[in-house]
């Protein structure tokens, strides 16, 4: 993709022409987030997401590595460390709630991330690979944000980590010793501790690795749009910069005024109070549950609760919790519409509502008590998951009509004038 402003980098100074010959870092730079990188016009605030989700790992990065200099990877001292940083460290407990109210925002904006990239059909071709990577990455994040839950080795940091670890037994044959190999051992203690602390610090640093995968891949086709259309002229275009960083500006703006509100008036209103209480394995919490942000994989988990044949139940809801992001690597070939946008989908517009209604019950039954009617619930609403991607999902993209595409996007965005569609963009 090119227009007339979009001219190739230049430096002028000595210095920056010697850089470029040895290390084209800025060039790199101003191909990608530059003026150098062109971006479809029409692209609305959903496509913030992407920009907000780089800004929350950065600071779970830089408030992580800060919080390691203080912790102590010990089953004896851990949660004192803990409370060491939330009293004595300077600023401790400000970087400790930003730590934990930055998980839970990072899961909020890549949820967002997600679910724009399947009504607008972001997994279609030619981003197959965008999307493969992103899955990755969802995946890196579950694994991080788990064993992060476990470092402050409270009540429910000890049991759930002996309630998912024990997910591993359901495995025939090799479940139990890859059990012992998680936890270093046949309970949490010392070595599941070390275990996860290392990981946890490491795996962040795994993810950057697979985001700059992911926007490599990105800028080799380009963004999409919200109308599926690919770009056909200059006209299409405009300059990332200065115009969509001065509107991923805004959002981060107002991002950070909601982070910040939830930091500083309400930093445990996601946290569970059970895991202020130091880790007891001779006392089992009343309800045990995972962060919000695994609820509805934890339903989807709990809603097998028979055996299957030979199958035992544990098994089953092991697998199709798994099974439940896995699904979402073949969406590429699920879907079979040449119509990316689902805008223009009416019948699959219909289906997608439904599936954000079933995911929100799902999420609900999750954080709910293992008991009536939240079972059953949670069994009607697993069906329909599953069925939405593996049976709905074929058979709409194959007999629904969708509505009339734009000719291009500058149609989309200024009309259907016909000079208005040609002209170049002011």
């Amino acid at each position: 993709m090119s227009f007339p402003w979009a001219h190739e980098y230049t430096p002028s100074h000595p210095f920056m022409k010697w850089m470029d010959e040895k290390l084209p870092l800025p060039r790199l730079v101003y191909n990608s987030v530059g003026s150098g990188y062109p971006v479809p016009r029409n692209l609305n605030y959903f496509w913030n997401f992407g920009f907000l989700a780089l800004a929350c790992l950065g600071i779970q990065i830089v408030t992580g590595v800060i919080l390691a200099m203080h912790y102590a990877a010990n089953a004896g001292v851990a949660f004192d460390s803990v409370e060491h940083i939330m009293r004595d460290v300077n600023w401790g407990w400000m970087l400790r709630y930003a730590h934990a109210n930055g998980a839970s925002a990072f899961f909020v904006v890549i949820y967002i991330h997600i679910f724009r990239g399947f009504f607008y059909g972001s997994y279609k071709a030619p981003r197959e690979m965008v999307w493969l990577l992103g899955v990755v990455i969802f995946l890196l994040m579950m694994a991080t944000a788990f064993m992060g839950y476990v470092l402050p080795w409270g009540q429910m940091s000890f049991w759930g980590a002996k309630v998912i670890t024990g997910l591993f037994s359901a495995i025939p044959l090799v479940g139990e010793p890859l059990q012992q190999w998680l936890l270093g051992g046949f309970a949490p203690d010392n070595a599941s501790l070390n275990r996860f602390f290392s990981l946890h610090y490491l795996l962040p640093f795994v993810i950057v690795g697979v985001v700059v995968l992911h926007i490599w891949a990105l800028h080799i086709p380009g963004s999409s749009n919200p109308t599926g259309v690919e770009v056909k002229s200059e006209s299409d275009t405009v300059p990332f910069y200065p115009y969509y960083i001065a509107k991923d500006g805004w959002a981060m703006g107002l991002f950070a005024f909601l982070y910040c509100a939830m930091l500083f008036f309400f930093p445990n209103a996601l946290g569970h109070p059970d895991n202020y209480v130091p880790a007891n394995p001779m006392s089992t919490p009343a309800h045990i549950v995972p962060e919000w942000y695994f609820w509805p994989f934890y339903a989807i988990l709990r809603a097998f609760t028979s055996d299957f044949f030979f199958i035992p139940a544990k098994l089953m809801g092991v697998l199709a919790m798994f099974s439940a992001i896995l699904v979402w690597f073949f969406l590429p070939w699920l879907d079979r519409s040449p119509v990316r946008s689902g805008s223009y989908r009416p019948a699959f517009k219909k289906f997608f509502i439904i599936l954000l209604i079933d995911v929100l019950i799902l999420g609900y039954c999750g954080g709910a008590p293992a008991a009536e009617p939240y079972v059953m619930i949670s069994q009607i609403a697993a069906i329909y998951y599953f069925a939405h991607f593996l049976i709905i999902l074929p058979i709409v993209s194959s007999i629904e009509r969708p509505d009339p595409l734009p000719f291009s996007i500058t149609e989309a965005v200024l009309g259907s004038d016909e000079q208005a569609a040609l002209a170049p963009a002011e």
